[in-house]
């Protein structure tokens, strides 16, 4: 199959189907879960914490951190809030 002039979008739905359609809500759910992974994962070394440290500094265990980090566990709000309050990182949600 040739890619050449597709947009990102179009190809996005030959591979996961339209907007809406179950596939591509499981794909884009996916893929906000994997970027706000990476993104505490990268705010974490930033400040030069390990996962355990960070995981004493908001009360938790380093396993729960570890899970988080690779996609394994689903994270409530207020925990979202203070892992990132415990890097000295705040959070802003955009609804849209």
């Amino acid at each position: 199959m040739r890619h050449h002039g597709f947009t990102f979008d179009e190809l996005l739905t030959v591979e996961y189907g339209e907007n809406g359609t179950y596939k591509r809500n499981e794909f884009e759910k996916d893929t906000q879960i994997f970027c706000l992974t990476t993104m505490l994962k990268e705010e974490r070394l930033k400040a030069g914490l390990t996962q355990q440290q960070l995981a004493e500094r908001i009360g938790t265990k380093k396993t729960y951190i570890s899970r988080l980090e690779n996609g394994k566990s689903d994270v409530q709000l207020n925990t979202l809030f203070r892992i990132f309050e415990g890097l000295g990182r705040r959070v802003s949600l955009t609804i849209l």
